[in-house]
Parts: C-alpha cells; structure tokens; sequence
C-alpha cells in the first residue's frame, strides 16, 4: 500500500511554486508563512537566510504535522549588509545604485520539515555581478515595478537579467528556491520526488 505524501509550501512566492513545477512537483497547498524578517542583533545575513527558512518550515509544519513542509527564504547581501525586500521604487533605485557595477551575494535557506518531526536545511551562496548601472537604466526598471517586493530590488528572470555580467552558483537559487538542493533535501527526509 503506498501511503499518499503531502507538499506543503510555505510561501506564497508564485516564483517559488513555478520552480517546483518545473522539476515535476506540485505541492498539495500553499501555506504562506508571515513572520518578522527583521535581522537579529550581529546576525549575518547567511545566518538569517537559513533561521527564516527554518522558522518558516516548522510554522506551516505545526499546521500541517503529516506533511512535508518547504520553507525557503532569499537574502540579497553586500558584505554583511542585508538589501530590504523593496516596497516601493525609491527603494528599487537605492539598491540598484548600490549593486551597480559591483558584486553581491545571493544567499537562499531552504528548509524541510516531514512528518515525525524530522528536519533538514541547506543554504545555497550565489555571487551576482552587475554591469554598471546608468541613471536612465536605473530610472525606468524602477518604474517598470519589476523590482517591488524583491530581495534586493530585482529579479534575475525578468528585465534585470540583462544587468547581470556573472554568475556563479545556482540560477534557480537567486530566483528564490534552488532545486537541486530542493530536491536533495525532500529526498533525504523520504519524499519521493519522481
């Protein structure tokens, strides 16, 4: 008898759930996890990738005890300091001029909880070059809103891709969910995948 498994996301990130789709896995439901992103006292920002993630899994689990629950959090970092998930475009100009012309880290939790309790995260590192950025580039992806509600101000799979001079590390993973991890993780806890 094989017993029916259960996906859980929780995040509503509509990204997130087209990135599962496209390796072949469609979750059950979609079980946003709202929690205070706010980085804690000398916490890096590779620390507070994989504690929201992990906070986010276990959230959801305590709802839905029987399933398997993925919590995925992204942070957008420049040295130690943590880019905002921008809310408007001002913020959106202020990062891009900051991320013009240099490096920065993508740094993504992700985090399983199974049933039983069992538990597993990884952290994925991904370095992302921009080419410098002019005033009128800037200027219009701002307005275009692209940018809003982003880690960092900007997603690498829409307009900004053409900003992006390198990259190293997991391209699925600065779009917010890295599947080979994902999938590893799911697999190791007993989720079959295929």
């Amino acid at each position: 008898m094989v017993i029916e498994q259960r996906l859980v996301l929780a995040s509503g990130s509509p990204r997130r759930l087209d990135l599962l789709r496209q390796i072949g896995l469609s979750p059950n439901a979609v079980d946003a996890a709202e929690l205070d992103e706010t980085p804690q006292h000398d916490e890096t920002p590779r620390q507070l990738a994989l504690r929201l993630a992990r906070a986010k899994a276990a959230l959801v689990a305590g709802r839905s005890p029987e399933a398997y629950v993925l919590g995925a959090d992204t942070v957008v970092a420049v040295g130690r300091r943590v880019l905002p998930k921008c809310e408007n475009e001002g913020e959106v100009r202020a990062c891009l001029k900051l991320l013009s012309g240099r490096s920065h880290r993508v740094l993504t939790g992700v985090a399983v909880c199974g049933p039983g309790g069992r538990a597993a995260a990884r952290l994925v590192e991904s370095r992302v070059r921009f080419k410098r950025l002019g005033p009128p580039e800037i200027k219009s992806y701002a307005a275009s809103g692209e940018g809003i509600g982003k880690a960092g101000g900007y997603a690498i799979q829409g307009r900004a891709g053409a900003f992006v001079v390198t990259l190293q590390g997991s391209y699925s993973g600065v779009v917010g969910l890295p599947l080979y991890e994902t999938a590893a993780l799911l697999e190791g806890l007993g989720f079959r995948t295929a």
